[in-house]
């Protein structure tokens, strides 16, 4: 049976666009459309439960999307909700926002006319919906290039010692870091992780979150407004400051590496992506292989596929690390955190609310 889809834009070109977008796929169908927030919004109030997802503009006549979601969010109205967004500076930050008031994932709207028709743009836009159509139904197949490329045998020893290791009571003055990983559903998790965590945390945190160029500074930015320790977009050869918190930036490769004087420092490289992902997590990991940190506590979040369970692998064989998964129940796609738990390398699985208080356990401030 054919996916039910809303769509909501002021633009006729983008309605019939998106529209032409969707029918071409045996998957889904355009039931219905509304030109701005408010006939979106009246259509949801009547006949939420007959759209399987919705595509949302931002910027529109009598209410806008920020408007709009504000009002299923007071309302309690459960939509799966995509955002589609140009990627201008304002827009950036108003996807973010989208994001933090519920929005389920966002697609990229190209700047010109050839974009729009471009086949990216499609595939874009039908991921995403598939993504979000199937998130409850418990069948998100993960995409063939994210599941982990350790040996099965390596696998199987890390494991049997996952299962025997206990979190290790280390000195005060011991050095530890946060490695943080998350794609669909992340901005979301994120604002309710981070601003939880206390300003003197004993550790830096580094996060990869699967997004765009563009994006991933004004997710600092509102992060940062938000929370008590600094978060801010990762910078080519900025030093590492504990109680910091460094977000990849969007179409970027960020690494860990180490100076001559044992200092840590960034490494932001703009490189070809990796299963098709820029940023990494797995890259992010493999960076931390040969570091001399004490403690290093790897937290994976919601998200589609199976990014960092590879990383997270080859550091488990020379570091002494710690991982946290975030639950099912509490995840907008358990991918991510269930392929790490199921190559037995979790330590402890949380609800996202405990997420914050399990890594500020583990590293103390």
């Amino acid at each position: 049976m054919k996916k039910n889809i809303l769509i909501i834009d002021d633009s006729a070109l983008m309605r019939r666009v998106i529209s032409d977008i969707i029918n071409a796929d045996d998957r889904f169908q355009v039931t219905e459309v509304a030109v701005n927030g408010l006939d979106g919004l009246n259509l949801l109030l009547s006949r939420g439960k007959d759209f399987d997802a919705v595509l949302l503009d931002i910027n529109m006549p009598k209410m806008n999307g920020l408007e709009l979601l504000a009002e299923l969010k007071k309302r309690n109205i459960k939509a799966k909700v995509i955002i589609v967004s140009t990627i201008a500076t304002k827009d950036a930050k108003e996807t973010i926002y989208a994001l933090e008031l519920g929005a389920f994932d966002f697609v990229t709207k190209p700047e010109s006319y050839l974009e729009v028709k471009s086949n990216q743009f499609s595939n874009n836009i039908l991921s995403c919906l598939a993504t979000a159509t199937q998130a409850d139904s418990g069948v998100l197949k993960e995409p063939e290039a994210a599941k982990p490329v350790a040996k099965p045998d390596t696998l199987k020893m890390v494991r049997q010692l996952a299962q025997k290791r206990n979190p290790v009571q280390l000195p005060q003055n011991a050095t530890k870091l946060v490695a943080l990983a998350c794609s669909t559903g992340g901005p979301k998790a994120l604002h309710t992780v981070i601003p939880s965590l206390p300003k003197n945390l004993n550790a830096s945190v580094l996060i990869v979150q699967h997004m765009p160029g563009g994006f991933t500074k004004s997710l600092a930015d509102r992060l940062n407004e938000l929370s008590q320790v600094e978060v801010k977009e990762a910078e080519d050869g900025e030093m590492l400051r504990k109680g910091t918190v460094y977000i990849a930036k969007g179409g970027y490769q960020m690494r860990l590496k180490k100076q001559a004087d044992g200092q840590y420092y960034l490494a932001v490289t703009k490189e070809p992506a990796r299963h098709g992902l820029l940023p990494c997590a797995d890259i992010m990991y493999e960076s931390l292989v040969d570091t001399n940190f004490d403690q290093i506590t790897c937290v994976v979040l919601t998200g589609m596929g199976g990014d960092g369970t590879a990383g997270i692998t080859q550091l488990g064989k020379k570091q002494n690390i710690y991982v946290i998964a975030q639950n099912e129940e509490t995840s907008i796609v358990y991918g991510m955190p269930k392929v790490v738990r199921d190559a037995g390398l979790v330590d402890e699985v949380v609800p996202l609310l405990e997420v914050s208080g399990a890594i500020t356990r583990n590293v103390g401030v």
